[in-house]
Formats: C-alpha cells, structure tokens, sequence
C-alpha cells in the first residue's frame, strides 16, 4: 500500500430526501468525485471547520487560579495595535 493511504474500515448510513440525494450527486459530478468521496470530504470539512473554535480547558485549581488572574487584569492600551484595527482593511473593497 503507498504510503499516506488510509485504510477506510467505518460505514456511515444516511437518510436523505430525494431533493438532498439529487443535489449531492449533481455537486458529486460536478468536482469529478464519487458520492462517498463528496459527502465524506465535505462532512470532514465541515467538522473541522465547526471544531477549530472550541477549546478544552482542563485545569487544576491552581493552574486555573493564575488563568483567571490573567483575565481579570486590567486592559493596557496598545497605540499602534489601535491604529491597525481603525485602519482600513486593504482586503476589503
């Protein structure tokens, strides 16, 4: 087997309405990928995509003691980091 090829052993099974089921084969064709291929790739994107926010904080009671002390310090303004925020966005029109 090349190397970087994963072995896919999990079945997924989904309901769809016939509405949902034309639309993904049509995008399924569309990008030139089976239907398996299309929903799992955008199923993980998706995933990743919701997930990338989301942290996990796991502290002890001391840990978390120092972490909220940060918090709760006081703000301490930053002048050129004011100025770049009010600037204008050279990516935006």
């Amino acid at each position: 087997m090349p190397a970087g090829v994963r072995v896919k052993t999990t079945r997924m099974n989904v309901r769809s309405s016939p509405e949902q089921d034309r639309l993904i084969r049509r995008a399924a064709a569309a990008t030139h990928r089976s239907v398996s291929e299309f929903v799992l790739e955008s199923a993980t994107d998706r995933a990743a995509r919701v997930l990338a926010d989301r942290r996990w904080f796991d502290l002890d009671g001391e840990a978390f003691g120092r972490f909220r002390a940060m918090l709760d310090r006081p703000t301490v303004f930053k002048p050129r980091l004011a100025a770049s925020l009010a600037a204008d966005d050279p990516f935006i029109d």
